[in-house]
């Protein structure tokens, strides 16, 4: 069999280096298959069995390679968001959150803020954030709904150590951080539109999306790096689904840290590799908890065995949100048209 991934999911050594290499990045060239390649030791056309075999429905480990979008770089407005739902309705209320097409990430958590999503808005939205929140508020009536922009990043970087030996660096996403909108032509559009689909897994793959747009793969790749330079992509890579790799535990740590701490605590914070993010968020009077951190970890006890950890470290206190069902988890599609489709049916309703 050309991939090691068996009907249980287990993956062969092989598919763990190659896993490592394509979540840290996919080598923006006309043949990235031949450089990832000679990262894992094993020949283009193996490299494409095994990720054809690797990718799909689930239990497949590889959700989705693709660009990764900074949603703000993009001039989207984009938000997570905490809502306190009645229990018995809670599945229907994240059933009619996750029709959004601009919420990527829907959970239950264990809190009484027990749903938990972010969710991105187009530059021209008719509603925007906030009435967009207040919308969806109204249509699942919440008993509260809370908007958590992130106000200072100090980490972000969803990439999991499946142990394999590959040539690959663990550093976070590279992209500078974004503070106001980067210019966009129409062509640029386009070229975010190409590079946010899941890439074909054909020797040359850039060469059917610069064929779909009418551009030679050439100025497909350098916009492509241009974007990262310029922080608009953070990077190209896979996505994995976590349960599928092993990794079936995670929790939000939120943290009550004074203003003069919270850089120094988002320093410690972010160098513990079980944190794939770390966000200084807004407090409210029945929200106390300034600094958020995801940590990821095969069993709940491997998470908290990271957050006492930074706590041992800075002094300050935690607590763990745990996620227990995952309503709904893609990549936002930009500059489609889907969510002005979704605010035009929704505009009479609730007014």
């Amino acid at each position: 069999m050309a991939a090691g991934i068996s009907m249980q999911g287990t993956l062969d050594s092989v598919d763990r280096r190659l896993l490592d290499v394509l979540q840290r990045e996919v080598p923006l060239v006309r043949s990235p298959f031949i450089e990832i390649g000679r990262q894992t030791g094993i020949s283009e056309s193996e490299v494409l069995d095994r990720l054809r075999a690797l990718s799909g429905a689930p239990p497949a480990p590889i959700r989705q390679i693709s660009a990764i979008f900074d949603s703000k770089a993009l001039g989207y407005q984009s938000c997570l968001v905490a809502a306190i739902v009645s229990p018995e309705k809670i599945d229907d209320a994240a059933a009619i959150i996750s029709r959004h097409p601009g919420v990527s990430h829907n959970y239950r958590r264990e809190h009484a803020y027990n749903l938990w999503f972010t969710l991105a808005v187009p530059p021209d939205s008719k509603l925007g954030l906030a009435g967009t929140v207040d919308r969806l508020s109204r249509m699942v009536n919440a008993q509260q709904m809370r908007l958590m922009p992130a106000l200072k990043l100090y980490k972000i970087g969803v990439k999991f150590d499946l142990g394999g030996d590959a040539e690959v660096a663990t550093s976070p996403d590279r992209a500078p951080a974004v503070q106001n909108p980067v210019p966009l032509s129409e062509s640029d559009k386009a070229v975010v539109r190409v590079l946010q689909q899941h890439l074909p897994l054909e020797p040359k793959p850039f060469d059917y999306w610069a064929g779909e747009i009418g551009m030679s793969v050439d100025d497909l790749l350098a916009a492509a790096r241009r974007f990262i330079s310029l922080g608009v992509m953070r990077r190209f890579s896979a996505v994995l689904r976590h349960r599928e790799i092993g990794m079936s535990a995670n929790a939000m740590g939120v943290w009550i840290v004074p203003l003069e701490q919270q850089d120094a605590f988002g320093q410690i914070a972010a160098q513990n590799p079980a944190v794939s993010h770390c966000y200084a968020r807004p407090t409210y009077p029945d929200w106390p908890y300034s600094v958020f951190t995801m940590v990821h970890g095969k069993t709940r006890e491997q998470c908290e065995q990271a957050l006492a950890g930074i706590s041992a470290a800075s002094g300050i206190d935690y607590i763990a949100l745990y996620s227990t069902v995952e309503y709904k988890k893609i990549r936002v599609k930009y500059f489609v048209g889907d969510i002005y489709e979704w605010e035009s049916a929704h505009a009479g309703s609730l007014t």
